[in-house]
This record gives structure tokens, sequence and C-alpha cells, in this order.
């Protein structure tokens, strides 16, 4: 067993890179609640919008990986489906103070697109990884700053078969019109495709030994919220944050596969001296 859900593996990646986190969410009162907590605590991350749902057990998720290290996910949502738009509201001023928002849809969509409006209300970047995949309205997507979908989550949001550069550019062109600012498809081992006003662009992946994607996904967007909130450019923080989703495969687990700041930055070195 290892400590995983979208939104708190994105939480601990982004605070294992060197970002100051909080995290809104719900955990049952249970075991996989408690240690949640304690492991979030430990990693320096605020939980004061973390509550204990006493009727719902904490969500679980069984997961299983190929031997090329690609995985397949199961979830019980539990906990996580009580997320509600009074509790979303009820930390109305912990969103507008962050420098990023990072959502994700394990969580219900109406508390999803209560944090997006809040945050764009008050001009706060907003990241969503539209994972597990879902069809979105343009109400969200037209508040999103960067979308950072995969490829399948992309042929889903944009309605594009993707595999040539030509319709990658296609999807993102898709996605761009729905009001997106910065499209950011995740491509596994070959990189990331960038989108946006002047960008057209593919970051390539580091060639690494894959052992478990699990969390990869999670941890690129948690480590891009700090690179962004550090004033990065796009393409630049792109980068910083394929060079943390490469670590993390090369590791089991989902939370246990997050990198430290230290173990980006010397990767990042090594790669260039190469």
């Amino acid at each position: 067993m290892a400590a995983g859900g979208k939104g708190a593996n994105q939480a601990v990646a982004a605070a294992r890179a060197g970002g100051r986190v909080a995290f809104i969410a719900k955990l049952g009162a249970d075991m996989f609640g408690e240690k949640a907590l304690e492991g979030f605590k430990r990693e320096g991350i605020d939980v004061s919008a973390v509550a204990r749902d006493k009727r719902y057990p904490s969500g679980v998720a069984l997961i299983f990986v190929a031997r090329d290290g690609q995985n397949c996910i199961a979830v019980a949502s539990g906990a996580n489906a009580r997320l509600d738009l009074a509790y979303v509201r009820k930390h109305r001023a912990l969103i507008r103070r962050a420098a990023v928002l990072v959502l994700q849809l394990e969580t219900p969509l109406p508390a999803v697109q209560a944090a997006a409006r809040i945050a764009a209300e008050g001009n706060v970047p907003i990241i969503l990884n539209p994972a597990p995949a879902r069809r979105l309205p343009d109400s969200l997507l037209s508040r999103v700053t960067i979308l950072t979908p995969n490829e399948s989550e992309a042929e889903l949001l944009s309605g594009t078969k993707l595999g040539s550069t030509v319709q990658l550019n296609r999807a993102a062109d898709v996605l761009l019109a729905r009001g997106v600012k910065a499209v950011v498809i995740t491509l596994g081992k070959r990189g990331a495709f960038v989108a946006a006003a002047g960008i057209r662009k593919h970051v390539p992946a580091f060639k690494v030994k894959a052992v478990d994607a699990t969390a990869a996904g999670d941890v690129f967007n948690g480590v891009l919220a700090v690179a962004m909130s550090e004033g990065r450019p796009l393409l630049e923080a792109v980068k910083f944050a394929n060079a943390a989703a490469a670590i993390s495969v090369t590791r089991l687990g989902a939370q246990p596969s997050a990198p430290c700041r230290s173990e980006i930055e010397q990767f990042l070195a090594k790669q260039q001296s190469l």
C-alpha cells in the first residue's frame, strides 16, 4: 500500500519541489485518512482545509501495473465524492491567496467548477489536470490557464484523434478555441506538446528506465505549478516538470515516487552535462 489520490499526489509533488502548499480535501475518519493526514503534515502541507468525514471512508484505488510500467486504475471515491460546493466556498479566502490553483477530476465536477470560478474572480492562475477523463463544459475550460490532458483526455475533450504533429496542433486549436489559455498535452515517454499564443513546441521527455508510471501525470502537474509560481516561462516550466515526471516513473507507487527539489535540479544538471 502507498499513499495516493490525484489531488494528494499533486500536493505532495508540489511540496517536495519547494512549493508552499495548502490542500483542500475530504478524508474518511479511518486508518487511511489518519495516515494520509500524517503524510501531508510530514511534507509541510497546510491541512487546515482537509476535513474528516465520519460517514464515508477515505477514497482508495487498486492499481494494476504492466511490465512496461503502464497502469490501469480502479477507484472507490468514498469521502472524495463528498467534497461539495459549500465546502469549497468555505475556503474561498484560501483559494484567492494562492499563486496557482491546481485542480483534477477525482472530486465532484461542481466543486471543481466552484474552485475555478473563485480563482478566476481573484485572478489566480489555474492548472487543470482533466483526469480521470470526462467531458467538460466551456464555462470551466474558459477559466483554465493551463490544461494538461494526456493523449486520451485530449482526444475526448477536442474530438480529435491524436497521432501526428498535425493532429496535436488540431486538438490544441480546438481546446484553445474553447477558452483555455495554454494546452500542455502530455505524451508519456515522448514528452509534452505545448500550445499557447505564439507557441507550438514539442518538449521531449528524458530517457529513463520506467518501472511504474503511476502518478507521473500528477507529479508533472504539481511541479509545473511550482515552476509557474516561481515565474518561469511556460516552456522552461514544462521542462522542469518533465524532469520530475521522469524521475517518478523510475520508482514504484504514487506519492513515494515524487522527487524532492534537489533531485530534480541534480537530474537536470546531469542531463545538461551529457
